[in-house]
């Protein structure tokens, strides 16, 4: 497994990183998300692209930028429980972990983890085949452990690069847009986390001001605050609500920086928010 890459300058590198682990878990299809106001649009990065003024991340770049990030400790990054973890039938609850476990996916490839990257890929299926999804990744995922085993990792990038556009399109036809938000929500909460843990393994308040996403964080918020009532004040999105509650305290003023005790506080909200959807986090 790679832990190490040639130096690159960390702060160019850690703005880009910021960009994508953010923007990549933004799963939301064209024809079923909410169309964002045009002063959202201009406020996310511009590496994000806009479809029918609906905001969708370029997957393909996640990997480019990945590969710049120098001093990342990918062990420390990984969350291999995500993999393992199984949902007992709530749709709302799979969807928010499949979102989780597609953003593992990129960073298990990153790190050239075969054996993580196959866990990962047979959890995506279970959990696409729990919201009716099953066809969209289910060549994906074949292919993406054969490649994983024989080290074809451009490969393996390839077939990863395509299992959202896939998930995406599934969802579309299904008109299931509650759960396509539900897929975002995990899977920026995983990226949040993800970016928390890269900032604190360098820190400096530079790099932890690329935590406020303001833009990003509205949307989310939107998302799960504009859902209906039955799905709203479900225990799970009750708890997530609130989680995204204290972030957003805590990166609240543009004034003052955000400290590396804040960077820990983030990391920790999102890892127990994360852990809501394990085994031992169901709490009714």
């Amino acid at each position: 497994m790679r832990t190490q890459r040639s130096p690159l300058p960390i702060r160019t590198t850690m703005h880009k990183i910021s960009i994508y682990l953010l923007a990549f878990t933004i799963l939301t299809p064209p024809l079923v998300a909410q169309t964002l106001p045009d002063a959202s649009v201009k406020q996310f990065p511009p590496q994000a692209r806009a479809i029918d003024d609906v905001l969708v991340p370029v997957p393909s770049e996640i990997f480019n930028t990945l590969d710049k990030f120098a001093h990342s400790n990918w062990r420390a990054v990984q969350r291999p429980e995500l993999a393992q973890w199984r949902p007992h039938g709530d749709q709302a609850e799979i969807a928010l972990l499949l979102g989780a476990v597609i953003a593992e996916g990129f960073i298990a490839v990153e790190a050239e983890d075969t054996a993580e990257t196959k866990n990962v890929g047979r959890a995506v299926l279970t959990l696409a085949r729990g919201l009716g999804v099953e066809k969209a990744v289910l060549r994906r995922s074949r292919s993406i452990i054969e490649h994983a085993e024989r080290g074809d990792w451009p490969a393996v990038r390839k077939e990863w690069d395509s299992v959202l556009p896939d998930v995406d399109q599934d969802m579309n036809e299904l008109k299931s847009e509650q759960l396509a938000q539900l897929v975002s929500l995990g899977g920026w909460l995983r990226g949040t986390e993800a970016l928390s843990v890269l900032v604190l393994q360098n820190y400096t308040p530079e790099d932890a001001a690329l935590l406020r996403q303001p833009a990003l964080l509205d949307y989310v918020e939107k998302q799960l605050t504009g859902m209906s009532g039955d799905m709203r004040t479900k225990p799970i999105l009750v708890r997530m609500c609130e989680g995204l509650q204290k972030i957003r305290l805590l990166l609240a003023s543009e004034d003052t920086q955000i400290s590396q005790k804040k960077v820990k506080e983030i990391a920790a909200i999102s890892e127990d928010l994360l852990k809501g959807l394990g085994p031992k986090g169901r709490r009714g």
